[in-house]
């Protein structure tokens, strides 16, 4: 029997890929984030199916449930929010499973990031603008980052850059990012990105945690940061040009 890790998407119920319903739908488990993932997509589920939200579970008692639904002959449907390549910590699940001997495949999910730069309506590589994107997060009270993965070192190309949770340390955010980008670069803060009580804040690294402050947004948000937010003159994209489209 199989672990399937799906990305269960941003939020809203719809965006989840067919292949992720499917799966969902033909597996006697399902273990869910119940703070983070709809509970609409738990209809998808087969009658009699065992539920499990592991919002309060640890790693350990996690795993344990994947590998006893493996030894009773279930396929799991293992949801994670948004796309579970990002910031969902399958990696330490993936490592007990293979030492557990539980096989597993992982469905790619829509990340928050794509989801908050729909609802923003902004394409994040624009040609002659910004054509890179680094998503990262900050430390705080979780693991440390990695030795040369601070903002400041981050930012010095003045990519674009979306931050995962860090939308409560925002003062902290832009006063490592001011240097690098100045006062006046483009800012948007999305939380619950695609659902029913998303919240949009748009502003400039000079402004934006006022704003924040001001709309109370303290967790499932994405922090974007760059010139590709305000850009309104640049050039068109070559892969559409007549020059390359002629025979």
């Amino acid at each position: 029997m199989t672990v399937h890790f799906i990305g269960a998407g941003p939020g809203a119920a719809d965006l989840i890929t067919l292949r992720g319903a499917k799966l969902i739908g033909s597996s006697p488990v399902c273990l869910y984030a119940g703070a983070l993932v709809p509970v609409e997509l738990l209809d998808h589920c087969p009658p009699g199916a065992r539920l499990v939200d592991t919002a309060n579970l640890t790693l350990d008692e996690i795993v344990a449930e994947l590998v006893a639904a493996h030894e009773a002959g279930h396929d799991v449907a293992r949801l994670h929010s948004g796309d579970p390549s990002v910031f969902s910590a399958m990696a330490e699940q993936m490592r007990r499973l293979d030492a557990a001997g539980v096989p597993y495949d992982v469905t790619p999910g829509v990340p928050a990031f794509a989801a908050a730069a729909a609802s923003l309506k902004r394409e994040l590589t624009v040609p002659g603008v910004g054509q890179t994107v680094v998503l990262t997060r900050t430390a705080a009270r979780a693991t440390p980052m990695p030795p040369g993965e601070d903002l400041a070192t981050l930012g010095a190309s003045g990519a674009t850059m979306v931050l995962h949770l860090a939308v409560q340390r925002i003062d902290e955010v832009v006063a490592e990012l001011l240097p690098n980008y100045g006062a006046e670069c483009p800012v948007a803060v999305v939380a619950r990105a695609s659902r029913e009580d998303e919240i949009v804040i748009r502003g400039t690294l000079s402004d934006i945690a006022e704003k924040v402050k001001a709309a109370d947004v303290k967790r499932t948000a994405v922090i974007m940061v760059g010139r590709v937010l305000g850009a309104t003159q640049f050039l068109d994209s070559h892969l559409y040009s007549a020059e390359r489209c002629r025979p």
